[in-house]
């Protein structure tokens, strides 16, 4: 099962998404973050967030880019896996992590297939994934070129994120509303 929380920036969305993971029963949790850490600042928040999600058996694999390459060890069970967030894995797709020697970023439209690609492989390995993402377009500001092309490409990946998603929840002011809900089996009988 695939749900998709998505919000506006401080709307509650990764607290909302950490909350229905935890609902989801006490099996393995997998946290897969992707905002690389860029300064100290940035790697003591990381760290505790970290702990934080230690505190509630959450399992924290960093995956800054390359998301269908990642190699996750599941035995037993399938895990619950919480993909935070998608708008810095388009980022870091497109714009590259600025470390020296590094690939040139993809097109916009390879970036899409690849991480398409990644959460179809997530999907098949997972009882269930929670993948949450800001919401753009809404607020109506003229951007530069690149940051243009960068939500134009997190909208294209978010539309068929929800495609897919048996769940669209949208987080606004902490309050998550339904969008998608696919009926399960025993409901539709």
């Amino acid at each position: 099962m695939v749900t998709l929380v998505i919000g506006g920036s401080g709307s509650g969305k990764s607290e909302y998404a950490e909350s229905l993971v935890m609902s989801l029963g006490q099996g393995r949790r997998i946290y897969i973050a992707t905002m690389k850490p860029w300064d100290e600042e940035c790697r003591r928040r990381i760290e505790r967030h970290r702990q934080m999600r230690a505190k509630k058996q959450f399992e924290t694999i960093e995956c800054y880019r390359d998301l269908k390459e990642l190699m996750l060890d599941i035995g037993g069970q399938p895990p619950v896996i919480l993909l935070e967030c998608m708008s810095n894995l388009v980022s870091n797709e497109l714009f590259g992590l600025g470390e020296e020697g590094e690939a040139p970023c993809l097109e916009g439209a390879l970036a899409e297939v690849e991480i398409l690609e990644g959460i179809g492989k997530l999907k098949a390995e997972a009882e269930h994934i929670v993948i949450v993402t800001n919401e753009v377009f809404s607020d109506g500001d003229s951007y530069s070129m690149e940051t243009m092309a960068y939500r134009k490409v997190l909208g294209e990946i978010n539309q068929k994120i929800a495609e897919i998603s048996d769940e669209v929840i949208e987080v606004v002011a902490g309050i998550p509303i339904v969008m998608k809900k696919k009926r399960n089996l025993q409901e539709a009988r």
